[in-house]
């Protein structure tokens, strides 16, 4: 008894004596915001175990070569010189910036995103980009004539059909704020998803092409890997109704955006609302900028006044989940990409 006692005593005392390890949260962490002190003394507090550093920019490069664990947009070159790297979290959504790289990909780190905490938000912006043509809000803003109120058809949600491809955290956010405006909304998904009640059905990329002809509006939500890049081209705009409309909030490389184009030349579709495009910024010289059926924003739908909330309990949630050697959220798979 005495033996055990001892051992177990010293067996404390090494995992006492182990350096902590070390988490570097990049002045970036929040889309190019750094953590505020309040932040980081929270984050210190709930896992006190790990050596949390936040360094100013100058110093990241340095910090990072003994880093245990990285919160923020690093760089690839950040990546590999981060020896010890046992964990990633970026802030985006999107990662294929990141698996592009094969030396990326090879290593056994964790690797998690944001993929959730910019669902309502980016939600919110789709439905905002559905109803500028919908409600003819550009248009009569273009009009400018108060006289001419019955030259502009207005449409009501209720009773249209919506297909959300992409039926995950984004696509699920898309797909609540359709049903409670009475639209009946297909998913479409390569996994398997629980039947939700906002969710008609929920089926997979190979019966797009069946469902795309009932679509009033398409709602562009999957992440960009190799299995998704152009899914929607030429022959699925032939497919949709003259009536209907195309809203991408994820990728812009999911969409070809040429066959986009000469569908919307051709009165193919009704109009489109683009957060995102296959080049980023959009040439100043593109034909889309020059439609009145097109509504354009600049890659900012996933910007609110309340996603910093939300960044900062995941980043609190994973931190002491790490602490501890738990199954982290939002771990993204480096061979399917999402």
């Amino acid at each position: 008894m005495i033996q055990t006692l001892a051992l177990i005593t010293l067996a404390a005392a090494l995992l006492q004596a182990q350096p902590a390890k070390k988490v570097v949260i990049l002045p970036n962490a929040i889309h190019g915001s750094p953590i505020a002190a309040d932040e980081l003394a929270t984050f210190r507090k709930a896992a006190p175990s790990l050596n949390i550093v936040a360094p100013a920019a100058s110093a990241v490069d340095q910090e990072i070569r003994d880093a245990h664990a990285i919160i923020g947009a690093a760089t690839q070159a950040q990546i590999a010189a981060a020896k010890n790297l046992e964990w990633l979290q970026v802030p985006s959504a999107g990662v294929e910036q990141y698996l592009s790289t094969p030396a990326f990909k090879a290593r056994s780190f964790r690797f998690t995103n944001g993929k959730i905490v910019q669902g309502p938000e980016i939600a919110d912006h789709a439905l905002a980009l559905l109803l500028a043509h919908t409600r003819g809000l550009t248009r009569y803003m273009r009009q400018r004539d108060w006289s001419g109120r019955t030259g502009v058809p207005l449409l009501e949600l209720r009773g249209k059909h919506a297909i959300v491809i992409g039926s995950g955290g984004i696509g699920s956010q898309i797909a609540i704020r359709a049903h409670a405006f009475g639209m009946t909304v297909t998913g479409v998904d390569i996994e398997d998803k629980p039947l939700l009640p906002f969710f008609e059905r929920i089926v997979r990329p190979e019966r797009l092409d069946e469902f795309l002809p009932q679509a009033d509006v398409v709602f562009m939500a999957v992440p960009h890997t190799p299995a998704s890049e152009k899914m929607m081209g030429a022959k699925q705009f032939d497919l949709m109704r003259k009536s209907a409309y195309f809203i991408a909030v994820s990728r812009g490389k999911t969409f070809d955006n040429s066959a986009l184009v000469r569908a919307l030349q051709e009165g193919r579709l009704a109009g489109a609302g683009l957060d995102v495009t296959e080049v980023e910024p959009l040439d100043a010289d593109s034909p889309l900028w020059k439609m009145d059926n097109v509504v354009i924003t600049p890659h900012i739908a996933g910007r609110s006044d309340g996603e910093r909330a939300r960044y900062i309990e995941l980043y609190w949630e994973n931190l002491t989940r790490f602490a501890h050697g738990l199954p982290l959220l939002h771990e993204v798979d480096k061979q399917k990409g999402y």
